[in-house]
């Protein structure tokens, strides 16, 4: 699976770059052909960019692609000092990730609001990440402050920090070695303006993690992605079992495999609540014998083709085993795990998903090579 990459963790290749990927800073005149920079604002420290409050086709057609995978380890921004509207030197100060994604999700949000945005070189991973992998976090924060000469582009001493970035900042270090205090922000970026407007008092639902219907169905185009090449490999060798032994290709035996796919990787992440049990790969195992059960009967019933029963004993044992093995992958994106859960679980998961897999292929290869 993904999550066990080049030894990387699930959050790790779910979010992004690498760690050690660097983002170099950029010029005015850099700034000046980019398409959200719409221009400078003055400040003590010199010319700062001033960003764009609304997102125009580039950026959302820039989302749609990230969101399917497409350039995602490149999808970011130079650190540094932003402005946002007309900020002063008593404008407050949003510090958030270099991701765009996560940039354009703070900027939408800031139309009307007079602001600093002080961004981070979290190597272009959003800032949920980014605070468990390091890359946001205290000593980010402390060089970012020294590097823009923040102290002299506004009187005030706060740092208004996203809740998701706790995790990586300690506020007292940040506080004894730059002089701002960490105020921590609401959850989303949509409560901004009335954080800010409520004297950087943030309510109880502004505190509160959400990862509804809509938050996973955005995420589920990348899992479709990163699935479909585990699914093009079974495809293959179900075409070659049946050119091999039985001289023909049907695209009836193509079916099984796409369902356990779209099971693993679709509807489980769009489920997630309501499909029994905690585990990720419990989930996605019971998605898949459901569809190997929708198979069966379906083939008895007589509104699918009928399989024999040795090639249901196939599928109880290869489509579960996939779509488990594809729903784990979701664990890397979703608010509902922690590092330390995902790792336990994939220390069960993984060997019972890999010997339920070898008995399927096995019973498939004896299902053909020996007539019983």
């Amino acid at each position: 699976m993904k999550a066990m990459k080049a030894g990387m963790s699930p959050q790790e290749i779910s979010c992004g770059c690498d760690r050690s990927e660097r983002t170099p800073p950029a010029s005015m005149e850099e700034f000046s052909r980019m398409s959200w920079v719409v221009g400078r604002a003055a400040s003590p420290v010199g010319d700062i960019p001033r960003v764009a409050a609304r997102l125009d086709s580039r950026d959302r057609w820039g989302a749609v692609r990230v969101r399917w995978g497409f350039g995602r380890m490149r999808y970011r921004i130079p650190p540094g000092l932003y402005a946002a509207g007309n900020p002063d030197p008593s404008s407050p100060v949003l510090v958030t990730a270099n991701y765009k994604l996560t940039f354009d999700a703070l900027r939408r949000e800031l139309g009307g609001v007079d602001a600093w945005l002080l961004v981070l070189d979290t190597r272009g991973i959003n800032v949920w990440c980014a605070a468990g992998k390091g890359t946001f976090g205290t000593q980010e924060i402390i060089d970012r402050v020294t590097a823009t000469g923040l102290a002299k582009a506004v009187k005030h001493r706060k740092l208004i920090v996203p809740q998701l970035g706790a995790p990586g900042t300690a506020a007292h270090e940040v506080q004894g070695k730059t002089g701002f205090r960490v105020v921590y922000g609401p959850v989303r970026a949509a409560d901004l303006p009335a954080f800010l407007a409520g004297g950087l008092r943030a309510t109880s639902d502004m505190r509160r993690v959400r990862f509804g219907f809509l938050d996973r169905a955005r995420l589920a185009g990348m899992e479709l992605r990163v699935g479909f090449k585990y699914l093009l490999a079974l495809l293959a060798l179900a075409a070659l079992g049946g050119i091999l032994f039985f001289g023909r290709l049907h695209p009836f035996d193509f079916v099984p495999y796409l369902g356990a796919y779209l099971m693993g990787s679709g509807l489980t992440p769009l489920l997630l609540p309501w499909i029994p049990g905690r585990a990720f790969a419990l989930k996605g195992a019971l998605a898949g014998l459901l569809w190997a059960a929708i198979l069966m009967a379906g083939g008895r019933a007589g509104f699918l083709p009928a399989f024999s029963w040795k090639q249901e004993v196939v599928h109880l044992l290869l489509l579960p085993a996939l779509s488990a093995f594809l729903a784990m992958n979701f664990t890397g994106s979703s608010t509902f795990t922690s590092l330390s859960g995902v790792l336990k679980e994939m220390r069960t998961a993984v060997p019972l998903i890999g010997v339920t897999f070898l008995a399927g292929v096995i019973f498939y290869a004896i299902k053909l090579l020996v007539p019983f």
